[in-house]
């Protein structure tokens, strides 16, 4: 199943996304939602973001082949951070550069994980049970502002302007994570390309160590990471994120 967030006659709605229609429920995604009989063509709403996080919880060096290009060792544990959540964007929302920069802003094609249940500490042979389903994320970064400040990365700032947190197009449920592909492309030119398998911390351990750091909520988002082929975005450059079952999210820079 997917699910989708919706803007319709100046109201947001979900509902699950079957072809080209959406069959509207009411309730809460996460917990027993229920149709309203309200369905709607796709071609007739504004697709928004498909949850909304009260935190976005990142990876860096978490895809071997990232960390081979760059002669970088394999971390012990999760490197992760915290991406604002006002970053949020949806399908079809434009990536803005951010006012007064003029460096390089770079995509990064990601899976994310959409936690449904309330865990704190969860064992890794239960941490599956916690999750709703899957999205794309592209993890927007001003690059050139990371490393400019000598002794002090600026993770966290760099990734989190507004709309440098797309995500979408839906939230698909039963997938198995490890028999995943990521895909990205930049102006119809495929640039990453990527399975699952090549990370070095799987959706069920980063669920299960993050969750030993902090208490994850319905709705927080796990970016799992991206892998090589990540590259700078151009005014009017169009980026694609693609995993099979998923969709495409689909947003342009400017």
């Amino acid at each position: 199943m997917r699910w989708i967030r919706y803007a319709h006659a100046g109201r947001a709605g979900f509902g699950l996304l079957e072809g080209d229609r959406i069959v509207a429920h009411d309730g809460s995604m996460f917990d027993s939602p229920r149709p309203n009989g309200l369905k709607l063509g796709l071609s007739d709403v504004q697709l928004l973001a498909p949850v909304v996080p009260g935190k976005i919880v990142a990876l860096a060096n978490n895809l071997r082949p990232l960390l081979e290009k760059s002669s970088t060792p394999v971390p012990a544990e999760p490197l992760w951070f915290i991406k604002s959540p006002s970053s949020l964007a949806g399908n079809g929302d434009v990536i803005r550069k951010p006012a007064g920069y003029e460096g390089k802003v770079i995509f990064e094609g990601e899976l994310g994980i959409v936690i449904g249940k309330r865990c704190s500490g969860i064992a890794e042979a239960k941490a599956l049970s916690v999750v709703f389903g899957y999205t794309c994320v592209n993890d927007v970064t001003a690059v050139d502002i990371m490393k400019r400040e000598p002794g002090w990365d600026q993770w966290a700032r760099s990734k989190s302007f507004d709309s440098f947190g797309p995500m979408g197009p839906a939230v698909a449920t039963g997938l198995d994570p490890m028999s995943l592909t990521v895909k990205a492309t930049l102006d119809g030119v495929e640039r990453q390309n990527y399975p699952v398998t090549d990370m070095v911390f799987g959706p069920a351990q980063l669920v299960s160590l993050i969750s030993c750091d902090v208490t994850l909520e319905p709705g927080d988002v796990i970016a799992c990471g991206t892998s090589v082929g990540i590259g700078s975005m151009k005014p009017g450059s169009e980026i694609v994120i693609s995993i099979e079952g998923i969709g495409e999210l689909r947003n342009r820079f400017e």
